[in-house]
């Protein structure tokens, strides 16, 4: 095996995802509106790459060794029976003619329907070449940089090396337990975290032949490069046109960190971003549709959340907020306002007995370091310039962030805001503000997200002022009338007034 299998893997990883979801209920009719075919290749890749790692879990626990046969074939027979289903269903569809041939009219809609015009046409080329070129430089960089960065290989890499080695998964113990078992255990220095992204690389490397810290890095770019898609057609869902559409795909694929974790791969924070982000625009998409296919994929997505890291269990949480608001547009918003507030005194009120949540000691101090805060989000280069248009775009829109097209996104950016106030404030991980680390990778989780509910509040508010009646005002005098108003003879001065 060689780079071809790795791949020849990947793709067929992919190819499952795809297979996956054009095997669900109505799924041909959804992959044929604007944006639909978009939506199944980036959502069908993370699928494919998250179920994968689960049957990886089966394997080990009916006591399988991993290798690419028992990986791919299995994997590969899955696919084939479900595009089978998927291209049976479809010709059942279009023997039903009017409703596949409507959709289809709508697909093609993209640009025959609302064509674009030339300006727009050259923009939307620009865009796209810049996407292309800069995923293919991030290849380049992930596959030939050795693993690098510092956790990446002191808690995650680990457990892939180990896992890869012996072809099925073994339990990590802390120090203290290998001590006392004679050094037979195996340690590092998470043994606690989730291993999902350990099991991306035991994947990648059992489709190469080899184990190999640089190229085992790939399905990283592979989860990037679904991202992408994934949010063009989640944004064309939600009626955004096909230039704004890119330009939303190109804003949260372009956020620095989030390409510097592509490039130095590894992390677990920029897979739990982009599943973050792609669960909750499913559960707007189910909100829309009511499909049941839509339901599955936002479940799953939102499941692997927590398998990929532990922060990630309050992260799906926050598809909670967004729900509620979007079945209850007119009381959702207090209803879910009065659960924050109940959540932050809650907190509050723990914070006196220093509990320890998710390995995070909470205690009610305000010493945080607000000059690294102030420097991570406003003046170095991390995110660019997300937070300065994130408060212009709250304040330029204010009355529009609880619209019923705002509200779900509004209340979930607000949960996640709360949710890193208390952690980067109010736990021991305000001891690593100063090197500018973990305030980085914890924001990295919402901020994809961010850009999107930038988009939606933005033209939530241009949609107002378009709808806003022009000022009336008085119309002309006719000749008629200016003539029969010259005529009128002119009137005495009025008297002065008496002084008192």
């Amino acid at each position: 095996m060689d780079i071809t299998g790795l791949l020849l893997g990947l793709l067929l990883l992919w190819a499952f995802g795809i297979a996956c979801l054009a095997a669900l209920p109505s799924a041909t009719a959804r992959a044929c509106v604007p944006g639909g075919v978009a939506w199944l290749i980036g959502a069908g890749g993370l699928t494919g790459v998250f179920l994968a790692t689960l049957w990886l879990r089966v394997l080990s626990l009916a006591g399988i060794h991993f290798s690419v046969v028992t990986i791919a074939l299995p994997l590969g027979a899955a696919t084939l029976a479900l595009a089978g289903w998927a291209a049976r269903r479809a010709g059942a569809a279009r023997r039903a003619g009017p409703a596949l041939r409507n959709s289809l009219a709508a697909a093609g809609a993209e640009f025959s329907g609302h064509p674009l015009d030339r300006t727009s046409r050259i923009l939307w080329c620009l865009l796209l070449a810049w996407m292309g070129l800069r995923f293919a430089l991030l290849l380049t960089e992930i596959a030939t940089r050795p693993l690098f960065p510092w956790d990446a290989w002191t808690q995650w890499a680990t457990k892939a090396r180990v896992w890869y080695e012996l072809g099925r998964i073994v339990p990590f113990e802390r120090a203290d337990a290998w001590f006392a078992a004679g050094g037979t255990a195996y340690v590092d220095a998470g043994p606690h975290y989730p291993g999902t992204v350990a099991l991306m690389q035991v994947i990648a490397c059992n489709f190469l032949g080899r184990w190999d810290d640089t190229l085992m890095n790939v399905p990283f770019w592979m989860l990037a490069v679904a991202f992408a898609f994934a949010v063009f057609g989640a944004l064309r869902a939600m009626e955004f046109g096909a230039l704004p559409a890119l330009a939303g795909a190109w804003l949260t694929s372009s956020l620095p960190l989030a390409n510097t974790h592509v490039a130095l791969a590894g992390y677990a924070d920029l897979p739990l971003a982009i599943y973050f982000c792609v669960g909750i625009l499913a559960c707007l998409r189910w909100q829309k549709s009511r499909e049941s296919g839509d339901a599955a994929v936002a479940l799953l997505l939102l499941a692997a959340c927590p398998l990929l890291k532990i922060p990630g269990r309050i992260w799906a949480l926050l598809a909670l907020p967004a729900l509620i608001v979007g079945w209850l547009p007119r009381r959702g918003p207090r209803l879910v306002g009065a659960g924050y507030a109940i959540t932050i005194l809650g907190l509050l009120l723990l914070a006196q007995t220093k509990p320890v949540i998710m390995g995070y000691h909470l205690h009610l101090d305000f010493s945080a370091d607000w000059e690294a805060l102030a420097n991570s989000f406003l003046l170095y280069g991390n995110w660019h310039l997300l937070w300065y248009g994130a408060i212009a775009v709250a304040l330029l829109a204010r009355r529009q962030l609880l619209s019923p097209q705002a509200a779900p996104l509004t209340v979930v950016v607000a949960g996640g805001v709360i949710f890193l106030a208390f952690v980067l404030l109010f736990t021991n991980a305000r001891e690593w503000l100063s090197d500018q680390s973990t305030v980085n990778r914890a924001t990295l989780h919402m901020a994809p997200l961010v850009v999107i509910w930038m988009l939606v509040v933005f033209r939530a508010w241009a949609e107002t002022l378009r709808s806003r009646p022009p000022t009336p005002t008085a119309p002309p005098a006719t000749a008629s009338e200016a003539n029969a108003i010259a005529s009128l003879p002119d009137l005495p001065p009025p008297a002065p007034a008496l002084a008192p």
